[in-house]
Formats: C-alpha cells, structure tokens, sequence
C-alpha cells in the first residue's frame, strides 16, 4: 500500500490487509504505517487480539525485535465494535487471525463510514490452511500485501508456519490456536513445511499417476466434472 493513500480525500474509507507467515514483518510494518498516519495527524484506534500476550503483554503490539505500540486487547468482533469511536480515522488490528468470522463484517462497516482500516494477520495456519477469518477478508480488502520470512531449512522464500511440540512438527490434529514465539514456531518454503498426516489425501493422485497413469486419467475427468457451485 503506497503511503500517499494516507491522503486520500475525505469520506474515502478502504481495507488494507498486511498478511504472510510468522517473523515476516507484519507488525512491524502496520507500527509503521500508524506511527506515519499520527504523523499524518489522523485519529487513530490500534487493536490487537488479546490471545496474543508474546513479549510486552497484550496491551502493546510488539514485534520480535521488541519495538511497540500501545493497543487495546480484544477478543472478539463486538468487543472491537463497541470500543470503535465515531471520529476514528484509522483502525489498526494486528493478529486478526485470532478473531472470529464476524470481524469481517465489523472491519467493512468501519471502511463504509469512510475510516481506513489497517490490519495484520498471517494467512495460513500451522497446517497451511486458512487461518480464522483470514480468507474472506483479504478477498473484502482493497489491498494485500504478502510478506515473507527466509526458510530456517533451506533459505528459500517462507510461506508456512511450522509448529514444533519439543522440536518434533505438530500433527494435524493438534488445536489450531496455540501462541508461541521463536520456540515454538519457524518459518518454512512449502518444501520443508511438514504437517504429519496432513497430506494423505493430498498426494493419493500423486501415488496413482506414478504407479498407475491410466488410473489417474480417470480420477482427473471424475474430479472436472463435479459441479463447483449450483444457482437456485
């Protein structure tokens, strides 16, 4: 997002999402994107997830380097609805991940009143699936931008967060929301992401085309002819 939309004229409200993995830099650009609309003069609201209490407590967004800002911890949705102030100009969330569906909602209405909404969150979770209100939300937002941190394994471009348990990767199964800093977490290309159990399915056609190609042929025009959505 270019800064110069900070001067946007007046009434014009928008999304702006800062997503990608873990230790990317996603709370350290949307501090600096508020740090540059106080400058700016605008009013501004800064809101965080109160599952996130990594670093300097829930009362701050803190990136890993320890810099911060002061935020208002939240929940949920209607939590961040009813502290919302009618003059805000700018609202930030950083975490958004952790809130629920109803944020989407939330955010939108903020945008239609004209407020320009900043907010962070990773996109994916510790499996590589959508994280929480995450999709339909950078589908809403008038921008993306997609950060990434360097692979741990092999240096490449990060786009997954790889959940360690006493340094083993976490299976599947395990709960989706478990904060956790540098011991708990790494970031990973999707080569060297590893989610025990999560790929089965995933790579059945993969196992069929290298054993039996005339078998898969047949799976492939099975899948392209199921319906991807009815009109009533």
């Amino acid at each position: 997002m270019r800064d110069a939309v900070l001067y946007a004229s007046e009434g014009a409200g928008w999304i702006e999402v800062i997503t990608g993995v873990m230790f990317s830099g996603k709370s350290e650009e949307l501090m600096r994107r508020v740090r540059r609309a106080l400058i700016a003069k605008r009013r501004v609201q800064v809101f965080k997830s109160a599952l996130d209490g990594r670093y300097a407590g829930v009362r701050r967004i803190t990136s890993h380097d320890g810099s911060g800002v002061d935020a208002v911890p939240v929940l949920t949705s209607l939590e961040l609805a009813r502290a919302a102030h009618p003059d805000t100009q700018v609202f930030a969330v950083d975490e958004v991940q952790f809130l629920d569906e109803g944020i989407v909602d939330v955010l939108s209405a903020l945008a239609d009143r004209g407020a320009r909404v900043i907010v962070a969150g990773t996109d994916l979770d510790f499996r590589g699936e959508p994280f929480g209100p995450m999709g339909p939300l950078l589908a809403t937002a008038e921008n993306v931008d997609k950060l990434h941190a360097i692979c741990v394994r092999c240096g490449n471009p990060a786009t997954r967060n790889q959940r360690l348990v006493d340094g083993v990767p976490a299976p599947a199964e395990a709960p989706t929301i478990q904060v956790g800093g540098a011991e708990s977490y790494e970031a990973r290309c999707r080569r060297c992401h590893e989610v025990p159990a999560a790929n089965r399915e995933q790579t059945s056609l993969l196992d069929v085309l290298a054993t039996r190609p005339e078998d898969a042929l047949v799976l492939t025009h099975e899948h392209l002819r199921r319906p991807v959505y009815s009109v009533s």
